[in-house]
């Protein structure tokens, strides 16, 4: 490797335009541009038919885009036809505009016109590169031979604009803006506009594409801050981004280019487009979402935008792309659980509004995502915290904190031996097997309490191996009597340490209680178990059984 080959490409601008640096985040959200359609298309292995380009069109409607960029249509017979399906069927809606993509040529910018007639709006973006290196190497063009080509374009638009049927929009691109010199591509922004005439009526939008990402994030928003303040008709213009993703900062490039002025924003969703991709516009817009800003796109079903998105485009959703992911806010560490579970109840005990939840930024369920089966996930490396967390809201399973623990090795222990991660209902498997309403081989037919002063005393009849015995015993209540006769009745010396108990579900006689019981022999070890039932005394027995087989079978941690 010999980075002596890589020279600085770019052209940074003056320090005095960095005055973006002042502020701290995206305040409002941009003029959102989705160029799924086109640049994404155009990346794609297989490229979209006709029907996954409708099926796909009409996704973008649902999220809230009121601009599209919908192809290429004087290089690509579908996108040609794509166009003219949209609007001969009447299926663009009067607040969105479609846009359109033509080479500075004019037999392209001619044939664009025909695909475009009758548009109800429509933008036509017209592009050349102006690069050093385009100029030197591919067009072999002078600056001025260069910015002609530009003003030639513009002249032909606006002629064929007054001359087709529809309502048109100019964008002009001087492609691979960020290897142009910044003060030649404000003399050909300038002269375009010039020749296109910006008014109160005529909005002309000048897009600033980051074709090849070629500097840090700042260098460019530099340059679009130079833009910014030096463009004519400047209040008539909107200055649009497209960044793209070579250097992996598409992203930052586009926020610190709001904040130095920009309008508008042309990407895809996930991001996907030619090389590494165009700006994702799902972590940008929920970027401005976990600021508090509302940027203006309905993402709040995202398992269905990816669904969508992989079966239109054949591609794949990383699962650690951000917000998207499949796993993205998935916590496998027992730490993170812990972090989690605890901040989850904080916020429901103290009813709070703002989110603040430690190692979650944005609320899951804002996305359409649920707690259980995304944030916590059970692996070997998961805590009885997380674990604890995720029986308790995806079952209503609320165990006592040592029973957790206990509970935990017994999941872990199950996921390093199969390799694998564990599953809600995997986990209820594990906790109904170990703990829930065992047998442990001895009934009770019939039984009888008497309170006496502070006591309670109790007649009890156990049936084990078809013989019934009757008993006598007391405690200081129901639960502690009926252990004192198990105790007395199979010789078994143990303490019970640990009952707790809840409701589970419904109201009244519907309720359903949830006891846990921990035992403990003389040897100092915790043996547990858990009981179900509508009746709370049969549901502590259950519970009390439960953890008298765990005992007496030895399975004790």
């Amino acid at each position: 490797m010999d980075a002596t080959k890589y020279q600085v490409g770019y052209f940074p601008v003056d320090k005095k335009y960095n005055k973006w640096v002042e502020k701290d985040h995206v305040e409002k959200a941009p003029v959102w541009c989705s160029v799924d359609m086109r640049d994404g298309n155009q990346a794609l292995v297989i490229p979209m038919s006709l029907d996954e380009k409708l099926e796909y069109y009409k996704v973008l409607l649902e999220v809230g885009f009121k601009e599209i960029e919908v192809g290429f249509p004087a290089a690509s017979e579908t996108e040609y036809e794509f166009l003219r399906t949209l609007i001969d069927n009447n299926m663009i809606p009067d607040d969105v505009t479609v846009q359109v993509l033509t080479q500075c040529r004019e037999h392209i910018i001619r044939k664009t016109f025909d695909a475009c007639k009758g548009a109800p709006s429509a933008i036509i973006h017209f592009y050349n590169s102006t690069s050093v290196a385009q100029r030197e190497q591919v067009f072999k063009k002078s600056k001025e031979e260069i910015k002609q080509i530009a003003v030639d374009g513009a002249k032909l638009v606006k002629k064929l604009a007054s001359e087709y049927e529809g309502n048109f929009r100019f964008e002009y691109s001087p492609e691979s803006f960020t290897g142009t010199e910044p003060e030649y591509a404000l003399e050909v922004c300038n002269a375009v506009l010039d020749v296109l005439e910006p008014s109160a009526d005529n909005n002309v939008i000048i897009n600033l594409p980051v074709t090849v990402e070629m500097s840090m994030p700042h260098v460019y928003a530099s340059q679009v801050q130079y833009m910014h303040e030096n463009l004519k008709y400047r209040e008539f213009v909107t200055i649009s981004l497209h960044p793209h993703n070579d250097r992996g900062t598409g992203v930052a490039d586009t926020e610190l280019a709001l904040l130095a002025g920009a309008d508008r924003v042309e990407g895809t969703l996930f991001g996907n487009g030619e090389r590494t991709g165009n700006v994702d516009i799902i972590t940008l817009a929920m970027n401005m979402y976990s600021h508090g800003v509302d940027p203006k796109l309905d993402l709040s079903n995202m398992n269905y935008l990816v669904e969508k998105y992989e079966n239109c485009t054949r591609m794949h959703v990383y699962e650690r792309a951000p917000y998207a992911g499949a796993l993205v806010f998935a916590a496998f560490s027992g730490s993170h659980q812990d972090a989690i579970a605890k901040g989850m109840k904080y916020r429901s005990k103290n009813k709070l509004h703002e989110w603040s939840v430690p190692y979650i930024p944005i609320d899951p369920k804002d996305i359409g995502r649920t707690y259980d089966a995304d944030v916590i996930r059970v692996n070997s490396q998961s805590g009885k915290g997380g674990i604890g967390y995720l029986l308790e809201q995806s079952f209503g399973y609320n165990l006592p904190a040592k029973m957790r623990e206990h509970f935990s090795y017994l999941c872990k222990g199950v996921s390093d031996h199969e390799h694998k991660e564990l599953k809600p209902d995997e986990v209820l498997n594990i906790f109904e097997e170990n703990y829930l309403n065992l047998d442990c081989g001895i009934e009770i037919t019939d039984f009888d309490f008497m309170r006496e002063n502070e006591a309670v005393k109790i007649n009890i009849t156990f049936k084990k191996d078809g013989e019934e015995t009757e008993m006598e015993a007391e405690g200081n209540g129901s639960l502690s009597a009926i252990n004192h006769a198990l105790s007395e009745f199979t010789g078994e010396h143990y303490t019970l340490q640990v009952f707790t108990q809840h409701s589970m579900q419904g109201d009244g006689s519907r309720s359903v209680a949830a006891s846990y019981i921990g035992l403990q022999n003389e040897d100092g070890t915790y043996f547990w178990g858990a009981g179900t039932d509508t009746d709370v005394i049969n549901a502590s027995t259950k519970a009390l059984f439960s953890a008298f087989y765990n005992m007496t079978k030895g399975d004790a941690k």
